[in-house]
């Protein structure tokens, strides 16, 4: 569904608010996209338009793993709609099409904040307004007992996360936006390695913050490399190796720790998506300049607390108006029953408790 909805949307007004932004400006305008193609572009527009919806549709599906097993899936869809029609093109037309944080110096590849801290930003957003899953915190404020929010399959996880990390391929190389020379298809290479080094080091180093505790958490490490992930994606061509793998660690280490910081808030976070995305993109983004010399610690800074400041208040109203009129929240019957059952009638797991 989310997916179906960010193609719409971005075909109806995302494309042309990002793209069609005046030069150092702020926003585009709210006009369908239109086949401009050139042979002067070297490349068929429809092209552009489908790389950059799946950017869009990435960002509006990091929010609904977020927010699983306790929102009303129709409230979802509409807010779907306005993240991928309207907010994500905003903040994407600012960089990436030639708006004032382009002229401003902000750098960001392939999208640590652009996608990942927009989707995460407009996911808390969300998970403080729609409140916790029944259950989910002590009166202390600690995780409540494993069971009954235990992952279904952790081989299906696993599975899933190899899928991601071979889609990051295309999401980092992919932003090198050419491979017509012997130069860009060097650089695709090289974002390949570093793609995957900052996914490797996400998973051993959360995986060696976990073993402190005592257990080897496979769940964190499987969140460590989206983490890595993330945090590569802002300048995933000028790090050397190590300088890759030493980015996507700190991202790994930042989801564990960012995992916790959301529990002492009582932030239910279904799948750690806010830490992986959001925390692991501000990090990613920041530390762009230690090897991009065309870069600036001051630019970024910028670039960081403007996107998600802009992100987190706009999503913030709209959930609001959005509890207040239509409702978002499951009633506890339907929690309880689970939404397969309640929102789309097809029961997922025929053994419940």
């Amino acid at each position: 569904g989310l997916f179906s909805i960010a193609g719409i949307m971005f075909w109806m007004v995302g494309y042309n608010l990002a793209y069609g932004i005046p030069e150092g400006g702020y926003i585009g305008s709210f006009t369908p996209w239109s086949d401009a193609s050139s042979v002067d572009t070297g490349y068929a527009d429809g092209s552009d338009w489908y790389f950059q919806m799946v950017f869009c549709a990435t960002t509006v599906s990091i929010v609904s793993g977020t927010l699983a097993e306790r929102i009303k899936l129709w409230p979802f869809f509409l807010f779907a709609a306005i993240l991928a029609g309207i907010i994500y093109p905003i903040v994407m037309g600012w960089q990436w099409g030639g708006g004032w944080l382009a002229a401003a110096g902000f750098s960001d590849f392939a999208g640590s904040t652009l996608v990942h801290s927009t989707g995460g930003a407009a996911a808390l957003a969300g998970a403080m307004i729609l409140g916790p899953r029944l259950g989910r915190f002590t009166k202390k404020g600690d995780p409540a007992p494993v069971k009954p929010f235990a992952a279904s399959s952790i081989p299906l996880v696993t599975l899933g996360i190899f899928i991601l990390w071979l889609g990051w391929f295309g999401f980092n190389g992919g932003s090198q936006l050419a491979m017509g020379t012997a130069d860009d298809a060097i650089a695709v290479s090289s974002i390949f390695i570093n793609t995957l080094l900052a996914g490797a080091g996400g998973v051993m180093a959360a995986g060696a913050v976990t073993r402190l505790s005592g257990k080897t958490d496979v769940v964190q490490m499987l969140n460590g490399c989206i983490g890595g992930l993330v945090a590569i994606t802002a300048e995933p061509l000028m790090p050397s190796p190590i300088a890759a793998i030493l980015i996507g660690a700190v991202g790994g280490v930042i989801v564990v720790y960012g995992t916790k910081f959301l529990f002492s808030l009582k932030i239910d976070d279904v799948v750690g998506a806010i830490p992986a995305h959001l925390f692991a993109g501000i990090w990613g983004t920041l530390i762009v300049p230690a090897t991009n010399p065309d870069a600036n610690f001051g630019a970024q800074a910028l670039g960081v607390v403007s996107i998600n400041a802009f992100v987190f208040v706009v999503a913030y109203i709209v959930w609001s108006m959005m509890k207040a009129t239509i409702g978002i929240r499951l009633s506890k019957e339907a929690e309880m029953k689970g939404t397969d059952v309640s929102e789309t009638g097809v029961i997922a797991y025929s053994i419940r408790d």
